[in-house]
């Protein structure tokens, strides 16, 4: 087993786990390797330390304490994005192509008011808000549909 610590183009760090580098060099030419947070497909393999194993432990060297907080800064935005997705996905209904319609029977009193989710094209979207209703265009990642491992 391989774990690859990747990048996407928009800075997004993640690792990856793959049976051997071949398999992750045919993934990723396939297209089918993508950020787990925004689904880009653009992604770059960063460098990584070996694991290595020593018989004597050594002093380790403590890191100076800004580059432990600055090391960990997008790693904990990014832990906290996908909390907040996941309770976003957990407590919305999602109502699929019907999300225009059904966000209009909401705010009409047609229906009951819950929070709900789906697709709308950007010109319903701006109707929808020419009409009062608010709406936030937000990507979710193909890897928040499904069970988190």
């Amino acid at each position: 087993m391989k774990v690859f610590n990747l990048r996407c183009a928009h800075e997004h760090g993640f690792e990856g786990w793959f049976a051997s580098e071949e398999d992750y060099m045919a993934q990723a030419g396939r297209g089918q390797v993508e950020c787990p947070l925004c689904a880009n497909a653009t992604i770059t393999r960063l460098p990584s330390a070996p694991r290595l194993n020593v018989s004597r432990q050594r002093e380790a060297t403590p890191a100076p304490a800004h580059a432990a907080s600055t090391a960990s800064g997008p790693t904990r935005q990014q832990a906290h994005w996908m909390r907040a997705m996941r309770r976003m996905l957990d407590n919305t209904e999602d109502v699929g192509e019907r999300f225009p319609e059904e966000a209009r029977r909401i705010h009409y009193g047609e229906a009951q008011e819950r929070g709900i989710r789906g697709s709308a094209t950007p010109e319903d979207a701006d109707a929808l808000r020419e009409e009062g209703i608010e709406v936030v265009a937000l990507r979710v990642p193909d890897a928040l549909k499904g069970p988190l491992q």
